[in-house]
């Protein structure tokens, strides 16, 4: 029988007993972990993670009755040389072979990647309602080096440019050579969008900025096992910016969700688009959020949703546990919804 979509929570990097406690008392049946640097549940000492620390990892989780729904990046470091073709760029490939094997045979079903080798770009936040801070996003800012979060100048790449020729090359290099390892692991790589999207940051081309990037890469790399993790706040980001264009979210939900390529999904939105945005709560961004959540159920999504970059509400903790239950409550109230009533 087919599984209805569901609400995890995600984008905490170690499995505490207050995140799995959390989760627990949000009423979730699984979390997901953004893992972009060193923890002690993942070190990066070898430049890729064990079996045995996988199965550790998921069986902590499991103790509080949770699912590992996925985890999402690795640390930049495991696989920047093979972002950026550079000298080394085989060895990490190979490392990251060996993260996608013992993710299978841990059986953790989904690894989330991105193809931002100077990573995600903010400037200073902005207030939204009721005064509670959120990030932005001002290319103008950015470009006068007003950049709050991401990395401006990548050591590593020793002020050369990349063009997006060369980062296609690159991503299929290394996609050929992962693809079937994840094929035979069953393990499913989820492509995230730029964030921003943009062209191109810090002289590095930028490919998945457009719903056009990602058809070509599925188109170049075929696989059930390469799809997307769904960032509806970057594609809100993307199509206000060229309402001309004839598509907007909801269309890429339908193309991609259709082909069975969207694996989990970030539930977010904005308000503007590139070159100028500002994070939001839910319902009063760019996206319809219940036509989206309908538009999911529709093409047979039956992944699960996270919220993501949620507001910093009074009082709220580093890592924003009041947004996030307010996120993850009204997500959950949509997708019940849906699921019951079609």
């Amino acid at each position: 029988m087919p599984q209805d979509m569901r609400v995890a929570i995600g984008q905490f990097y170690a499995a505490t007993d207050d995140y799995l406690t959390f989760a627990q008392q949000l009423g979730v049946k699984g979390v997901q972990f953004n893992i972009q640097r060193a923890t002690q549940d993942l070190p990066d000492h070898l430049g890729y993670w064990t079996l045995e620390d996988l199965k550790r990892l998921k069986q902590r989780v499991n103790d509080f009755d949770l699912d590992l729904e996925a985890i999402e990046n690795i640390p930049r470091l495991f696989y920047l040389k093979a972002m950026l073709g550079l000298p080394g760029r085989d060895e990490q490939i190979e490392n990251y072979q060996k993260i996608v094997r013992n993710m299978g045979e841990a059986g953790i079903p989904i690894l989330g990647i991105n193809w931002m080798p100077n990573s995600v770009w903010r400037t200073p936040m902005a207030i939204g309602r009721g005064g509670v801070r959120v990030t932005a996003f001002d290319m103008a800012l950015a470009e006068a080096g007003e950049v709050t979060n991401g990395v401006v100048e990548v050591a590593e790449a020793e002020g050369r440019t990349f063009s997006a020729q060369q980062m296609w090359d690159n991503y299929l290099y290394f996609m050929e050579r992962v693809m079937p390892v994840a094929e035979e692991a069953g393990v499913k790589l989820a492509l995230h969008p730029d964030d921003p999207p943009v062209a191109e940051l810090g002289g590095i081309a930028r490919l998945f900025g457009s719903p056009d990037g990602f058809k070509k890469a599925i188109e170049y790399v075929p696989s059930p096992n390469h799809g997307l993790d769904f960032c509806m706040g970057c594609f809100s980001e993307m199509y206000y910016a060229d309402q001309s264009s004839g598509e907007g979210v909801l269309d890429a939900i339908r193309y991609f969700g259709s082909r069975g390529r969207i694996f989990y999904v970030h539930f977010r939105d904005v308000q503007g688009c590139v070159p100028n945005f500002q994070e939001c709560f839910l319902g009063e961004g760019n996206v319809d959020v219940v036509a989206a959540i309908r538009t999911l159920k529709e093409v047979g999504f039956d992944g699960f949703i996270i919220d993501d970059h949620v507001p910093h509400m009074l009082d709220d903790s580093q890592w924003n546990h009041r947004g996030r239950a307010w996120s993850t409550g009204y997500i959950m109230a949509l997708v019940e919804a849906v699921n019951k009533l079609t």
